[in-house]
């Protein structure tokens, strides 16, 4: 009995033992750092993100994830909620992100900031700060992605509308027209070789033609200054101009003593007989008026005033 009995305390202490020592352990590897509660407001997906999951300030350890739910104020809006450690530099300007451990696929929150020396941002229980997230790399990857493949279909479309038949119909036309006029060009050197050939004939014509004009061209240079000689002599004094001009002269001189001369003369002999037409007039308007003073004689013209035997008349 008293083997029994000394076995039973022995078990006794060594399981008090034991658990003394993993409560020792547990309150020597306490921790005892200060956390201040943080949330991330977002509507995005974040795919492998699960509680007690690492918060890291530039790849730095700072914080674990809490707890993720539904935003009961906003419907579609998730709160990822964080406990960060005191001394980390959460400011108004920092900014978290998806990170995703190697090929693990286990995403933890990536806290940065755009901007050093930004003022502190203060959380605590009462008054609890949010923080923004942004898309992740794969985020990026997944819109780009999304935003080429939509520009590799629209490609693929026009591809098959330029591939279509009817563009390959004017296509396959469009090489023959160009085959065609290849062939034809090819066939313009031997229509040329003619003329090519009677190149060294027009080129021997065309030096005896520039030749010729050199000849002409002299010649006129000859004719030029016979005619400069001629006019030259022509207005020397003494000569055939100045001959001509004192005929001229000559001639103005007779023309006006005719004029002195004979003019006068002409003048008076116009007016007589200007004065003997209108004689003649009347003589011919009386014997019309009065036919028979051919055998009678005229009517006595009774006399005017001033005229021998004018009476004037009598009221």
């Amino acid at each position: 009995m008293e083997n029994r009995s000394h076995a039973l305390m022995t078990g006794f202490f060594t399981v008090a033992l034991l658990v003394a020592a993993i409560l020792v352990g547990l309150w020597l590897n306490r921790d005892r750092t200060e956390m201040h509660p943080y949330e991330i407001v977002t509507t995005q997906t974040i795919p492998g993100l699960n509680p007690q999951a690492t918060v890291r300030y530039r790849g730095l350890e700072v914080g674990r994830v809490d707890d993720i739910v539904f935003d009961p104020r906003v419907t579609g809006q998730i709160l990822i909620k964080l406990s960060i450690a005191e001394g980390a530099p959460v400011t108004t300007t920092t900014f978290a992100s998806l990170g995703y451990q190697g090929v693990t696929g286990i995403a933890f929150i990536q806290l940065d900031d755009d901007r050093t020396g930004s003022p502190l941002l203060a959380s605590g229980k009462g008054h609890v700060a949010r923080i923004p997230l942004r898309p992740g790399l794969l985020d990026q990857l997944e819109k780009r992605g999304l935003a080429i493949l939509e520009k590799t279909e629209q490609i693929t479309n026009s591809l098959n509308t330029i591939l279509s038949q009817e563009n390959a119909d004017k296509i396959t036309g469009a090489v023959d027209n160009v085959s065609k006029a290849a062939q034809a060009f090819g066939e313009i050197p031997k229509q040329l070789q003619p003329t090519l050939a009677r190149m060294p004939e027009l080129t021997a014509k065309l030096d005896r033609t520039m030749t010729s004009v050199n000849e002409l061209s002299t010649s006129a240079t000859s004719a030029v200054r016979n005619y400069d000689r001629l006019a030259t002599s022509l207005q020397a004094p003494g000569g055939p101009i100045d001959r001509a001009a004192g005929a001229i002269a000559s001639l103005e001189g007779v023309t006006s003593d005719l004029e002195m001369r004979t003019l006068p003369h002409f003048v008076e002999m116009t007016d007589e007989a200007r004065t003997s037409l209108r004689a003649v007039r009347r003589t011919v308007t009386n014997i019309g008026d009065r036919p028979q003073s051919i055998l009678f004689g005229g009517v006595k013209q009774q006399p005017g005033p001033g005229e021998p035997g004018f009476v004037p008349p009598t009221k």
